[in-house]
């Protein structure tokens, strides 16, 4: 499998009509400090909450943040979740006007209840029952009208009674004839409702329930498998969680993606994400294998993220290029080394997909004073991990003048090497860290006070990747510059005068 290098606009034609169970998803986030006196459960104390669209909603989230366009036809109830969900989704650029509402169904409503990282409880409210046949036309018509103005059909079944047999028979029937290829995340245990689909995105347990095969190793999934592609003639997506993916197609080698994610925080939505992701590269012209590739990075970028999650154009990008180096036998440089900007992005990459913030100041550091070492402590308690890029021998002498510096290139890397608050040293040849920063995109951004925010080189690429600048204070009175002017003086004053 070989995929030419992914950029982050790589989604920006493409366009999917996602068809599907809508539900609003909630989340109440809290800490808990004793046991309830009343019961032996936990007491959550309730900071904040967040609200955004889930299942088939999340889909079309996921597909707008990566630079897709998507429309989403659904059902809401006459409710403020509803309403809720039709403002979300016009604020991500969709049709509200696709939504079905009906009179006497409530909205599908999750709510999470979260302590720290830790989801304790989750409440739902929904009618699962199948759509009554005055909405089924509704869809139906939506489905007719819209179909024109989109190149794939997602077709989002959480099993919550909008995806009828008779939907489904319209819906691929109608994607058949008019050559668009209709993918399908599976809730319903028996496949054929699919039939003619042409890919079906199930779990491992879901193909294990169709099947009824154990599916707990990559032998019996594709003994399973081949059995749900006799019966649809659809190729198989299975995601196999920490397994990652397998592409099944009809008289090719299974494609077995291995897992991305080394520390999961929440799956909530991973599957909604996989489905967006995947759909958007077939609408961009991706090959099936190389669309489930890109999906599987992304996946495994989205589990390590709270709550349900989306990825940008540029997330997505990070995620791809750091499965592609996961295949690279070059040895990676320790926290604390000095490092070239290659290997700095490596490493970079490696703690952000960890979820560490990642900070980034930069300087001469000609003389290290008081004043670096504020700087530099106060920047490490900013972030996880400090990045500190120093100006090369010759970038200084273009800068500061033929005297300088003082101390060579290698000197100072080692100076800011040995000081704790530095994670990482980077060496660079260019008068502004910009291209620096253009390459590692930490997700802080630190310089002295003496500088505005849009003074700061590097700001505006920090802040439009969703980081932050953040402007230190500096200890009056101290320079390098000055520094060296008071020992050249001393020298001069103290010299023998000619006899």
């Amino acid at each position: 499998m070989s995929l030419t290098p992914f950029a982050a606009d790589q989604f920006e034609n493409a366009r999917i009509l996602v068809v599907g169970d809508l539900m609003l998803d909630r989340f109440r986030y809290g800490s808990v400090s004793r046991i309830s006196p009343e019961a032996p459960v936990p007491v959550l104390h309730i900071i904040r909450e967040q609200k955004m669209l889930g299942g088939a909603g999340n889909v079309l989230a996921n597909i707008v943040s990566l630079g897709g366009r998507a429309g989403l036809i659904a059902a809401i109830g006459s409710d403020d979740a509803g309403r809720l969900c039709s403002e979300l989704i016009a604020g991500k650029g969709g049709d509200p006007a696709l939504l079905v509402e009906s009179p006497t169904r409530p909205t599908t409503l999750k709510t999470r209840f979260i302590s720290g990282s830790q989801q304790l409880l989750r409440c739902d409210e929904e009618d699962s029952s199948p759509l009554p046949e005055t909405l089924e036309d509704r869809i139906i018509a939506h489905f007719d009208r819209a179909l024109g103005d989109y190149d794939v059909v997602a077709l989002s079944d959480y099993a919550k009674g909008l995806l009828t047999d008779r939907v489904l028979r319209h819906a691929i029937s109608r994607c058949r004839d008019m050559g668009k290829p209709v993918i399908v995340d599976p809730k319903r245990r028996d496949f054929s409702a699919y039939a003619g689909a042409t890919v079906i995105k199930p779990n491992r347990s879901e193909l294990a329930a169709y099947s009824g095969l154990p599916c707990r190793d990559l032998a019996s999934s594709a003994t399973a498998a081949a059995l749900a592609m006799e019966t649809t003639g659809a190729a198989l997506l299975l995601t196999l969680s920490e397994d990652g993916m397998a592409l099944f197609r009809p008289g090719r080698e299974i494609a077995h993606l291995h897992a991305t994610a080394t520390e999961v925080f929440d799956v909530s939505g991973a599957g909604d994400t996989a489905l967006a992701i995947f759909c958007a590269g077939i609408a961009s012209g991706l090959e099936m294998e190389d669309a489930a590739l890109v999906a599987n990075a992304g996946a495994g970028a989205v589990v390590r993220k709270l709550g349900t999650a989306t990825l940008s154009g540029t997330e997505l990008a990070h995620a791809v290029a750091d499965l592609a180096d996961t295949g690279k036998e070059t040895e990676q440089p320790a926290p604390g080394a000095i490092c070239t900007v290659e290997e700095a992005v490596q490493v970079v990459r490696a703690w952000k997909r960890d979820g560490l913030r990642v900070g980034f100041t930069n300087g001469c550091f000609d003389i290290v004073h008081a004043g670096h070492i504020q700087i530099l402590r106060q920047a490490r308690a900013r972030c996880d991990r400090l990045v500190v890029g120093l100006n090369s021998d010759a970038s200084v002498s273009r800068l500061k003048g033929p005297t300088r510096p003082v101390q060579s290139e290698a000197s100072r890397a080692a100076v800011l090497a040995a000081m704790g608050a530095v994670d990482l040293v980077v060496v660079f040849d260019e008068d502004t860290p910009h291209s620096l920063i253009e390459r590692l995109l930490p997700t802080d951004l630190i310089k002295g006070a003496d500088y505005k925010e849009d003074e700061v080189v590097g700001a505006d690429i920090v802040k439009s990747n969703g980081g932050a600048v953040h402007l230190i204070a500096l200890l009056p009175g101290l320079s390098t510059t000055a520094a060296i002017a008071r020992v050249r003086e001393r020298q001069e004053s103290s010299a023998p005068e000619n006899v």
